[in-house]
């Protein structure tokens, strides 16, 4: 019984009840009031032609003419119909079915609401008071009780239609109850499924696109990061295993020779010398790991500020044009302008120094490389960089991005496998997205970003 009176569904449909309630409160005062006021004046209207019809005969037929004239009518009229008075200047009884002046009347002319007794009985009377010439005072009513039945029937008709929103309120709050509970259980399945450890689960949804289930969708999708992020955490752990085993293995096999066969000087600073570059080997890696772990964490978007891609862009080829040109790369640079973004000038520079980066390594001595930043027609900024190299294969194109992953062409050449990856965790933390094209000869990547807004800060 406690659940059922803590139920969401039973709380909003109890709520939607009350709000029903209320406006038919509303709708039923404003109605009684057009009534009341509305069969007043009608009343009131009905009374005033009355007595003035009866004015008109008194000032064409005298005294015995009215008098003539309300004793015919008294006689045919049905009992109750009208209430009917004539008397003179003192209040005498002339004419009508009132046997005397009632009491509580006015003296001066006007409508009454009185309480009068006829036939033994206490009746509320909405009189009309005329004074006719010679000082005769004529009263026209009409007993106000007359539409008290239709005004039952409609406070029935109202209290009915109270009864029945209750009712199908209630009714509605159980069904709803039952319907947001299944809902609830699947959704409570679900999770706990996944709090077990198997993400394969996802919350059920339907085709009738309500707001449960784009709920649903939306924890689905985070449900599909979250388990993209922990296979890649488990891919990450396994790559790291297998690539730091063989620097580290290296280098405690150089440490072991050395303490062992105790070479001469120069060759003990030559093996020195390799032990150092095992860990910055393992070093670059742990670099690019917490930086790839930054960027996906999303920390640096809160100090995106409007950036000029190619301004950037400028900046970084100029840093690489003695590397290109020390290999005899043809190196080239071209922009159409102003190329404004929302993000971070130092990872979009670094993710176009891993493009470039990977390009020198690969592109053939006096081959070509070309970087081009500017507007596509779809509005969105554009950072390319094209060379004419041996390209990727299209089978590894979809696993490039992934982490540590080597093609066959690269697995020899210097480097961890994390350039790209960091170029596609940069790409989609400014809301772009990273595409490897071919070049005929060569690879194509390019960074597609959003354009910044105007008002983006600066």
């Amino acid at each position: 019984m406690n659940r059922l009176i803590r139920s969401s569904a039973l709380t909003w449909a109890l709520g939607y009840v009350l709000l029903g309630l209320a406006a038919l409160g509303a709708f039923a005062f404003v109605l009684w009031y057009a009534w009341n006021v509305t069969i007043f004046s009608g009343r009131e209207e009905i009374l005033r032609d009355d007595a003035q019809r009866l004015t008109d005969i008194f000032n064409h037929e005298g005294v015995a003419g009215l008098t003539a004239y309300l004793d015919a009518r008294v006689g045919m009229q049905i009992a109750g119909e009208r209430t009917l008075l004539l008397t003179d200047a003192a209040h005498q009884r002339l004419a009508g079915n009132i046997a005397a002046w009632p009491h509580g009347v006015p003296d001066q002319p006007g409508t009454h609401a009185v309480l009068l007794q006829l036939d033994g009985k206490p009746t509320r009377m909405l009189l009309a008071h005329t004074q006719l010439p010679g000082g005769y005072q004529l009263l026209v009513g009409r007993d106000l009780a007359f539409f008290v039945p239709l005004e039952s029937r409609f406070t029935s008709g109202l209290i009915i239609a109270v009864i029945f929103l209750c009712v199908l309120g209630v009714a509605g709050a159980v069904l709803m109850r039952r319907q947001l509970l299944s809902r609830v259980e699947g959704i409570r399945q679900t999770v706990a499924a996944i709090m077990q450890g198997d993400l394969r689960h996802r919350l059920p949804t339907s085709h009738g696109g309500g707001e449960l289930d784009t709920l649903a969708r939306t924890l689905n999708g985070m449900l599909d990061h979250i388990e993209y992020l922990i296979r890649g955490i488990s891919d990450v752990s396994n790559s790291i295993a297998h690539d730091l085993r063989t620097p580290l293995a290296e280098l405690r096999s150089r440490l072991e020779e050395l303490s062992l066969t105790r070479p001469p000087l120069a060759d003990t600073f030559a093996e020195i010398d390799a032990a150092v570059a095992d860990v910055d080997r393992v070093m670059r890696i742990f670099s690019a790991l917490l930086r790839l772990a930054e960027i996906d964490s999303g920390a640096r978007r809160s100090g995106f500020v409007r950036v000029d891609a190619a301004a950037v862009a400028a900046e970084v080829v100029e840093f690489y044009e003695p590397a290109a040109e020390q290999k005899g790369v043809e190196f080239s640079f071209e922009t159409a302008g102003e190329a404004a973004v929302a993000g971070d000038p130092v990872l979009l520079a670094q993710a176009l120094s891993n493009l470039i980066d990977n390009s020198l390594k690969s592109v053939r001595e006096r081959g070509a490389i070309s970087v081009r930043v500017g507007r596509r027609a779809d509005g969105a900024v554009e950072i390319a960089v094209a060379d004419d190299g041996p390209g990727i294969a299209d089978t590894d194109k979809p696993k490039v991005t992934e982490r540590f992953f080597r093609g066959d062409s690269s697995r020899t050449g210097p480097g961890v496998g994390l350039g790209l990856s960091i170029v596609e965790a940069v790409a989609k933390l400014h809301g772009g997205a990273l595409q490897l094209l071919d070049n005929h000869p060569g690879l194509r990547a390019q960074m597609v970003l959003p354009v910044a807004a105007a008002s983006a800060g600066r």
